[in-house]
């Protein structure tokens, strides 16, 4: 007889990673059992609409984040948890063997030994939604429990408060804008991809030329990359930083996404908002935004240029209007 007390899942580090998780979380809610979220701080707002039995905030040092998720399970009185570790870090193993929650992941960096239950990889030709789903679902079967939705949706389900819906349309009003009444573009990209830059080069130019339309050009950039922001496109409305549920919610008020492949591509799928992400370092079918509204354009060794993306963006932004 199953006596399960907890579900405990520890997410990815990245916010994109989080968003092609969201089908796992739901499939581990679906069980009925309690789920218990481990994941970086700023997750918490974004899974704020989901009802889960704790949210353990991870630091990615090891020890510490074992002390908490340890305590934690002592407070809540789970006494026979089991655990999915979508990561492939051997630092998110170790907390929850430390922590006594026998876990499920992928056997990479010889993890064998601290996992339960250790999976083989299905391949590399998976996208990364795909590949945390078919852990999931490997990990509830040998659990023997459920796996509800039995195959991995089109959509990533992510669900918002009634408080992100109000940030963002005051967000919407207090910039003079109506839902559906601009193109909300994010020029920027942290990080690099194998030491080449994230970011589509015509950002600007495409603004002006669709400002020249009459159609407004907005971004909301967080806080860090406000700056980045308004040098790569000094025209377009920069709207104050929201946070994650919030911003996922402006997205979807929106007439149009355009961005790169980045969280923002992620968090426009996971609120099934239209948009249009550029690829130029990145493979799409790895990384691309699991979502029927989104449309790609460019590859992993080549941009798209300024003509397609516009004709693109005049193309999808008369079918939101019809």
């Amino acid at each position: 007889m199953l006596n399960y007390s907890a579900l405990y899942v520890r997410l990815p580090n990245w916010i994109g990673d989080v968003c092609m998780s969201l089908p796992c979380l739901h499939a581990l809610l679906n069980t009925k059992l309690p789920v218990v979220v481990c994941a970086r701080p700023w997750a918490k707002d974004l899974l704020s609409a989901f009802q889960l039995a704790g949210f353990i905030e991870m630091s990615g040092r090891w020890r510490e984040d074992r002390a908490h998720v340890a305590s934690f399970r002592k407070k809540a009185r789970h006494t026979h948890p089991r655990g999915l570790i979508l990561p492939d870090s051997l630092s998110s193993a170790l907390v929850f063997k430390f922590a006594g929650i026998p876990g499920a992941g992928y056997r990479d960096d010889g993890r064998s030994l601290l996992l339960r239950w250790p999976v083989s990889k299905p391949g590399p030709a998976l996208h990364a939604a795909q590949s945390w789903f078919y852990l999931a679902s490997q990990a509830l079967e040998r659990w023997k429990l459920p796996v509800v939705p039995a195959t991995l949706p089109t959509t990533l389900g992510l669900e918002t408060t009634g408080r992100h819906e109000e940030q963002a349309l005051e967000a919407v009003r207090a910039a003079g804008l109506t839902p559906g009444g601009f193109i909300l573009i994010a020029p920027t990209a942290t990080g690099l991809h194998k030491g080449r830059v994230k970011v589509w080069p015509h950002f600007d130019a495409l603004a002006r030329q669709l400002q020249e339309q009459g159609l407004v050009v907005a971004m909301c950039p967080p806080a860090s990359e406000r700056e980045a922001a308004l040098r790569a496109v000094p025209t377009a409305l920069c709207l104050p930083p929201l946070g994650l549920g919030a911003f996922a919610t402006l997205t979807r008020l929106s007439a149009l996404v355009i961005c790169n492949d980045s969280g923002v591509s992620h968090l426009a799928a996971a609120a099934n908002a239209r948009q249009l992400t550029l690829f130029g370092v990145t493979d799409k079918q790895r990384t691309g935004p699991w979502s029927p509204n989104a449309t790609c354009l460019g590859s992993f060794n080549h941009w798209p240029g300024l003509p397609e993306v516009l004709d693109h963006t005049a193309r999808l932004t008369t079918e939101s209007v019809l």
